[in-house]
């Protein structure tokens, strides 16, 4: 019973750990932070929505009936006829619209440019204390959150385009009024909840996975079928990560359905929302591959017939290698000899080291368990060749010692 109810309760922990790790190792690191949202300012949904955004700040106004007005009464003057006059001052939208596709086209040429990258991520590298505040409540700087509202000061890219502008000739734009900056990334009712469990979340900290590793461990050990006990874990933690995988695909669609006014751009939210949660999700495919890798190689040494018949494949193959060998005068000697006595306990020690190096690993990805399960696999080939070598001396020395020297 005691097994049991450890082993649910590691299964259901295990999804909290995930997010204890993403949380404090991801969400609260600047440099893993800045590493995250850095490629969002070459994404285009972000460029696009940045340019718009700009675009507004800038807010280049031309009063175009007022300008072909005075150039028409002008050119009248100048003895321009009355119908030539009445059609330059038809030009006053066209005046307008060139005007603001001035405007497009910098800014346009602004986010592309290695400038709004650099912009970009000094800006999140020195508001990380906001991004902080996101989730915790605490803190403040170019990222702002308020009432649920995640936005990100673009002031110093307007303050840029102006600029550009005014050196490009168009000189209304050194009029432009100081004017809201604020660029909407997030926008959330449910934003609040999400602080304080973000914040409740970083006081578990890292010790939440060790927590999560014992009561696992503990409920294998204490379980009369262990090997039964292990499968069931590594299943467990599988499933408890892959229902949360996919309530992060509900709640992306959810969100992105129930966008606010204040979001300019639903792709540029989506963008948000997937960078930010990269990690997340990506440590949640590991957990699955891991717990179907773990639970995999349980069965495998069990007694079922599937497993017995791998395991017999295996060693006939490794004693064919040995044989040819040992045509060709390949020996292993007391290495192999060794190795064929303390088999089972060299590959339990190997299997501990390449666990004890997942666990150091840096946020390992499911290519890492595939990679340190392959390396797993080849060392146990080699020990089985190694092994099977030392069992052809052992069973060859009787033989030999009974001849005796002159029979």
């Amino acid at each position: 019973m005691a097994s049991a109810v450890l082993i649910v309760l590691a299964c259901v922990l295990v999804p909290v750990s995930v997010l204890t790790v993403w949380v404090h190792d991801i969400a609260l690191d600047t440099d893993r932070y800045v590493d995250t949202v850095g490629p969002l300012a070459s994404d285009p949904a972000i460029e696009k929505a940045a340019q718009n955004r700009i675009v507004q700040a800038v807010d280049v106004r031309v009063d175009g009936k007022r300008a072909t007005a005075e150039l028409a009464a002008w050119l009248q003057s100048q003895g321009l006829p009355p119908t030539a006059a009445q059609a330059v001052k038809g030009l006053a939208p066209q005046l307008d619209a060139a005007v603001t596709s001035a405007a497009e086209k910098v800014a346009a040429r602004f986010v592309e440019s290695d400038r709004f990258e650099k912009v970009w991520t000094s800006a999140n590298r020195a508001a990380h204390a906001s991004v902080v505040h996101a989730l915790t409540g605490k803190g403040r700087g170019a990222v702002g959150v308020d009432e649920g509202t995640v936005t990100l000061d673009v002031g110093a890219a307007v303050d840029q385009v102006k600029q550009e502008l005014v050196d490009a000739g168009v000189t209304p734009a050194e009029k432009i009024p100081d004017v809201d900056k604020q660029m909407v990334l997030l926008q959330s009712d449910q934003l609040k909840r999400m602080q304080g469990a973000a914040h409740a979340l970083d006081v578990v900290g890292t010790w939440m996975p060790v927590l999560t590793v014992i009561l696992g461990a503990a409920g294998v050990f204490l379980a009369h079928r262990r090997r039964r006990a292990l499968v069931k874990t590594a299943l467990g933690a599988a499933v408890a990560a892959l229902i949360v995988a996919i309530g992060l695909v509900v709640a992306r669609r959810y969100y992105l359905d129930h966008l606010p006014p204040q979001v300019q751009s639903e792709a540029a939210a989506a963008a948000i929302f997937d960078h930010l949660l990269h990690f997340l999700r990506v440590t949640l495919r590991t957990v699955i591959v891991l717990g179907v890798v773990v639970a995999l190689g349980a069965y495998l040494v069990g007694p079922g017939r599937l497993p017995r018949a791998v395991r017999a494949t295996s060693e006939r193959t490794a004693d064919s290698a040995a044989r040819w060998a040992d045509t060709h005068d390949i020996h292993t000697g007391r290495v192999g000899t060794w190795t064929a006595d303390n088999r089972r306990w060299l590959t339990i020690g190997v299997l501990l080291v390449l666990a004890l190096l997942f666990a150091l690993w840096n946020h390992p990805t499911v290519l890492t368990v595939l990679f340190l399960v392959l390396i797993f696999l080849m060392l146990l080939a080699v020990i089985a060749l190694v092994a099977a070598s030392g069992r052809r001396a052992q069973s060859a020395s009787p033989a030999s010692a009974d001849l005796g020297p002159g029979e």
